[in-house]
């Protein structure tokens, strides 16, 4: 018997955060290579600390300026100090090709085989708006909502931070803010009530009506003073917040990270198909909680098992609900980036505030966060 009343904990960093830096030029870098070429192939890892970038990788595609991509990405988020400048800092970058024995498994397959073996996970829940759980959600859009402000002009806001978020379940719905933490980088001299009265005011702003109650705990920067931040304070690299990327620890995570990767990488594309698929068996009112895992093999191009779960909540029985995503959605690697468009310049944007909850774009960002399947998998149900 699941339990009723419990509390539950996720995390969320910023734009500006460390690893999230790394991220995001891994992911700037990944945009300007499938601009030039769809076909691309892409692995790219970054590490940043005080004043210098190091690129390294595997890249089989066209001529880019890497060193460029990076400083756009850091001025884009906010930096400019001179522990993290992105006019001076040194930028190193060791990409060579992608491996050949890896290209030919891929390309041999008529439908392109996976980029590598793994396994992925996809989840969903009616827990919010967005159908993620309630506490990776808040905890996304409080650090957010800070960013906006701060790149509105409140500038005794640096672009460092993290939230927290403990959430109350009441008869298994979210019901309020049990404990809400929130660091974040600061000018000096900006006093800790201001920084406590904004940060306030973001909550305010996002969480539910009630939620905050005089019972929430509240804590702003609890180890004090938090100046100096970003990586001129601590190393950042790519692939290091798997968990802050897609669901705060409420559902399983195949252990692949997703940022400068390209979609035919299954580590990405597949946990892209995995939510896309999850999202709609609940937008379609087939079940409450649904969790995918999908599994794949280099250089094979249908996945070697599909597990659905709707953990008790499901309106058909789950064998059932997987013979429907069998009957709607092929789960090739090129079926899945033809459906979702993966091979377009869209990534740089998912590198912070989470790959899902998402609104889709109209040039086909998060384009895995459409609900656009439920009419086919009801009719697949009968």
């Amino acid at each position: 018997m699941s339990r009723g009343s419990y509390l539950f904990t996720s995390e969320s960093v910023s734009e500006g955060h460390p690893d999230k830096v790394a991220d995001r030029i891994s992911d700037e870098i990944l945009d300007g290579l499938l601009a030039r070429d769809p076909r691309a192939r892409v692995a790219v890892e970054t590490l940043v600390t005080t004043n210098y970038c190091l690129i390294a990788g595997e890249v089989t595609g066209p001529a880019v300026d890497y060193a460029a991509l990076a400083r756009k990405a850091i001025r884009e988020i906010g930096y400019g100090s001179p522990g993290f400048d992105p006019a001076t800092l040194e930028v190193n970058v060791r990409v060579h090709a992608q491996s050949r024995e890896i290209a030919t498994a891929v390309e041999a397959d008529t439908n392109l085989g996976a980029g590598d073996q793994g396994i992925m996970f996809g989840f969903a829940c009616n827990e919010t708006p967005t159908l993620m759980p309630a506490p990776i959600h808040y905890a996304h859009r409080i650090v957010e909502h800070l960013a906006e402000r701060r790149h509105a002009g409140l500038r005794q806001l640096g672009p460092d931070a993290k939230s927290q978020v403990t959430v109350e379940y009441r008869n298994g719905r979210p019901a309020r803010a049990h404990t809400v933490v929130v660091s974040h980088m600061h000018a000096e001299g900006l006093l800790q009530a201001a920084l406590a009265e904004i940060v306030r005011e973001s909550l305010n702003a996002v969480l539910p009506t009630g939620w905050l109650d005089a019972n929430t705990r509240i804590l702003v920067n609890p180890s004090g003073s938090f100046i100096y931040g970003g990586p001129a304070a601590d190393t950042g690299l790519t692939g290091r917040k798997i968990i802050v990327d897609t669901y705060g620890g409420a559902a399983p995570h195949g252990g692949g990270a997703f940022s400068g990767k390209d979609p035919t990488k299954v580590d990405r594309s597949a946990a892209y198909a995995a939510r896309h698929l999850a999202k709609n068996v609940v937008a379609a009112g087939l079940a409450e909680r649904c969790l995918i895992q999908l599994a794949y093999a280099i250089g094979v191009a249908e996945p070697l098992a599909l597990y659905v779960d709707t953990q008790g909540t499901g309106r058909a029985d789950d064998a059932r609900i997987e013979a429907a995503i069998r009957a709607t959605a092929s789960l090739t690697p090129r079926a899945i980036r033809d459906r979702l468009g993966l091979d377009r310049p869209i990534y740089a944007r998912t590198a912070a505030y989470g790959h899902f909850g998402r609104a889709p774009d109209a040039d086909g960002g998060f384009s895995w966060e459409k609900t656009d399947l439920g009419l086919a998998l009801r009719a697949a149900l009968g």
